[in-house]
């Protein structure tokens, strides 16, 4: 195929080809030219393949690859497959703006990042949005640890080195849904110099099968969490009340989810318990007061 490609993006995808082949085309469309693309095919029962063949492009690639249900491991064949400077990720039912890595480029290249995070627009299940992430001074070890995750995936542009000096994404299982934010805490860990742009570059995609895993990404989260501070962490005052804190703010999260789809009644352990670890987090005394506003025990 002659020169490498500057960029490798890698598109883990399972039973996607009614998205995929959008995901794609986003790709192909790209205003910068010198990439390959990784599709790494989890054994789809669907015409993914097909699909892929389609395009007819020598610089997309198809690797069938069982990853057992982690799709970090999906990833990470694509990675170990990837011929480019940098990665970038994008999951098979998202999409890119055609300047996106264009976009990106400069600031990898020219302005001393290792990794660049740009906005998305959220769209699908009646839901649409501008969402940005960052900012960089939230993007240290402690913010990420202590304040919680502030990258998306699908958003990412990172230089292929440093990911492969942290060992790529984990491939825990109960990491699952939350592997990426263990791999930016990594990142971070090692010093990566994390950078934002304020710019939508791409969409991300609300449907059936990713909208449904409030409880399941919590419970991820809190192992991410567990792992990291059982790594040496300080066993100082502050930091097991900050630590008890990130706990609390992770219960919220699934209570506030749990409202978010009306389950009011389901809502209260986690919102209890956010209370009991977080006492001093006004943002659940509202989310209480919500719910019994609207928790309606008649509805039993």
């Amino acid at each position: 195929m002659g020169q490498d490609p500057l960029v490798s993006v890698i598109i883990p995808t399972y039973n996607h080809a009614h998205f995929l082949r959008e995901a794609l085309k986003s790709v192909c469309e790209q205003t910068f030219k010198n990439w390959e693309a990784i599709v790494v095919n989890n054994y789809s029962e669907d015409d993914t393949i097909s699909v892929v063949e389609s395009f007819c492009d020598e610089r997309i690639r198809l690797e069938n690859f069982h990853n057992n249900g982690v799709i970090a491991a999906a990833r990470n064949r694509g990675i170990a497959l990837a011929r480019g400077h940098y990665l970038a990720f994008l999951d098979s039912d998202d999409i890119w703006f055609p300047e996106k890595l264009a976009s990106c480029i400069p600031r990898l290249e020219n302005d001393g990042c290792d990794l660049v995070c740009h906005g998305l627009h959220w769209f699908g299940d009646r839901r649409e949005k501008d969402v940005y992430y960052g900012p960089a001074r939230r993007a240290t070890f402690d913010g990420l640890l202590y304040k919680g995750n502030c990258i998306a995936t699908s958003a990412t542009m990172v230089r292929r080195g440093i990911v492969e000096s942290v060992g790529g994404f984990s491939e825990e299982k109960s990491f699952h849904t939350a592997e990426d934010y263990h791999l930016w805490l990594k990142l971070a860990q090692a010093q990566a110099v994390m950078g934002f742009m304020d710019r939508v570059l791409g969409s991300y995609r609300f449907h059936n099968a990713n909208t449904g895993g409030v409880i399941k990404q919590a419970k991820a989260v809190r192992c991410v969490l567990d792992d990291f501070f059982s790594k040496g962490r300080s066993c100082s005052l502050l930091d097991r009340i900050r630590m008890r804190f990130r706990y609390g703010t992770n219960e919220y999260a699934v209570g506030r989810g749990l409202q978010a789809r009306s389950q009011f009644q389901d809502a209260w352990p986690y919102l209890f318990r956010a209370l009991f670890l977080h006492p001093l987090y006004f943002r659940t005394y509202v989310a209480i007061g919500l719910n019994l506003f609207c928790f309606n025990p008649d509805k039993l």
